[in-house]
């Protein structure tokens, strides 16, 4: 174990996400990351916010964040606010992106965190809940 991994653990408090502020450690878990586009999800009013645990369904990736929006223009505050987030408060870039001049369904890939913000026609429609019955869904509670 380094020397900074085992004074991270003798503070534990600096790992502790800090609410009004919004920002993680750089060091944060996938966990950590996909909770947080779960909240900015909530902060930018998308609804229905879930995380789905795809540890034991995929190697690929480790956590799904879906949300749905009423607009166009929602979605793309909500994309553009989560790589905001992750790139300057974590220092994490995407990988990539989909669909996001059509907006019905906007993917942002952080590798191991996979985010979808749906209009909601297209999330009844791909119903990806559904496709991934299997994957837990993560506790998540909008502060």
């Amino acid at each position: 174990m380094s020397e900074e991994q085992v004074n991270n653990q003798e503070n534990p408090s600096e790992d502790v996400l800090n609410p009004e502020q919004r920002i993680l450690p750089r060091d944060a878990t996938a966990l950590d990351r996909a909770k947080m586009a779960a909240q900015i999800c909530s902060d930018n009013r998308g609804r229905d916010v879930v995380i789905l645990d795809m540890r034991t369904l995929s190697t690929a990736f480790d956590y799904f964040v879906i949300a749905s929006g009423s607009s166009r223009r929602q979605l793309h505050a909500m994309s553009e606010e989560i790589d905001r987030v992750f790139e300057k408060e974590m220092n994490d870039r995407r990988l990539g992106i989909e669909g996001y001049q059509d907006s019905r369904w906007i993917l942002l890939d952080y590798g191991d965190v996979v985010v979808h913000l749906f209009v909601d026609e297209a999330r009844e429609h791909f119903r990806l809940e559904e496709l991934w019955a299997a994957a837990p869904k993560v506790d998540f509670i909008p502060e």
